[in-house]
């Protein structure tokens, strides 16, 4: 058993460093790489890790892959897969944030900037495109994308979208759901520890109630409050790491100015290059944030770390929470009903990022150009997100 669970790391750190193209990529490889080449679960196993993690607030790939982790070796394995699968691009992204600052005073650096940011927003017109073609299939999905987009720009609160988001399930579930159930949800709930689910609520107000309490000029305040930031979209973000780009712009950028756009777009653009979780980008926005509010090197790598458990935790734990009983969440339709209203409202969001991200294009016709050329080779060539990249660099190195 020790001898397959070692082979097992060996298998997740090999796919760690090869898993491109975001979590549409990702669960081709896992089937290539754990079903068909090692057997370690069924195919009908991972489909259904998979289904579980688009319900499940979180990232995606990496809760389909601790589920795969927990059905191989437990609890330890699943935790060890984690960060074997999280340290490699979180670190890359770290390292990052903290020589950002260095290597954008050169005016080379400048120059490829100049064409690797209109086309990170073309990657992100892409995503908003490619998930609206696949969740907009009914009027109410429709308008509750229109609703969000509206709500998100004139509110521009982060506090609207989980409002959106609840608001958004409890539409499409009441909507597409015959009345029915009550014996099969009464059988569900009878299982769920109730500790478990006050511990990973209790976190968010914990870390919400000491952010509130301590004062903003102490040195912890920030740190506690950039935490409770990112566990509170961790809980919130549903289909992956497309959703997280835009949560992220509008509360860190537009918001609460953590960051600017520039720097935003600039860390994002490195992250589509490198192979591991969209959700590794949270480490560059830590590193930054506390980069730009003067707390040095150690505070960026502190504001990496925290950035990634905060993300993160919520994913890991209710993945290893519902794993054990998913055979009778996944007979409750109101609860896979409920993902068509809030993958809708995540439209919105991801539109919501489009438009602010353009706004400082202005007048800046090359930078329309690289962003619909961008969307264009997604969209229309089996040209990979890594390779855009890329060419945006060589780009930028040439002219």
């Amino acid at each position: 058993m020790r001898k397959r669970q070692l082979l097992f790391l060996a298998d997740a750190l090999l796919y760690t460093l090869s898993a491109f193209g975001g979590p549409q990529g990702h669960i081709a490889v896992m089937l290539r790489e754990f079903v068909q080449k090692r057997n370690y679960i069924t195919e009908e196993e991972l489909m259904e890790l998979n289904a579980l993690a688009q319900i499940l607030p979180g990232p995606s790939s990496t809760q389909t892959l601790i589920g795969i982790a927990w059905k191989v070796g437990g609890l330890w394995l699943a935790i060890i897969t984690f960060l074997l699968w999280i340290l490699p691009s979180a670190a890359i992204m770290c390292l990052a944030a903290i020589s950002y600052k260095m290597f954008a005073d050169r005016g080379k650096v400048a120059d490829v900037l100049r064409f690797i940011q209109p086309m990170a927003v073309g990657i992100v017109a892409y995503a908003t495109y490619t998930f609206a073609n696949k969740f907009l299939k009914t009027k109410v999905s429709t308008m509750l994308a229109i609703g969000s987009l509206i709500a998100t720009l004139i509110l521009q609160n982060p506090y609207a979208f989980p409002i959106l988001i609840l608001l958004g399930g409890i539409m499409s579930s009441a909507l597409e759901t015959p009345p029915q159930e009550t014996e099969l949800r009464v059988k569900l709930f009878a299982n769920v520890n109730p500790n478990k689910v006050a511990y990973f609520i209790g976190i968010l107000l914990t870390f919400a109630a000491l952010g509130a309490l301590i004062n903003r000029t102490s040195p912890f305040s920030l740190p506690i409050r950039l935490f409770e930031n990112f566990y509170r979209n961790g809980i919130l973000i549903f289909g992956g790491g497309q959703v997280l780009v835009p949560l992220m712009y509008t509360e860190f950028v537009e918001v609460k100015h953590y960051l600017s756009s520039s720097e935003f777009l600039s860390g994002y653009a490195l992250q589509q290059a490198l192979p591991g979780p969209t959700f590794s980008f949270t480490s560059f926005l830590g590193g930054i944030t506390l980069g730009n509010k003067g707390y040095g090197i150690g505070g960026q790598i502190l504001g990496s770390v925290i950035a990634v458990i905060g993300i993160n935790l919520p994913g890991m734990i209710l993945i290893l929470f519902i794993v054990p009983f998913w055979d009778d969440l996944k007979k409750i339709a109101r609860i896979k009903n409920s993902l068509s209203g809030i993958n809708a409202v995540a439209v919105g969001f991801m539109a919501t990022a489009f438009i602010l991200l353009v706004q400082p294009f202005a007048d800046n016709w090359m930078a329309y150009g690289l962003m619909a050329a961008t969307f264009l080779l997604l969209q229309f060539t089996k040209i990979k997100t890594p390779i855009v990249i890329v060419i945006g660099v060589v780009l930028g190195l040439i002219f």
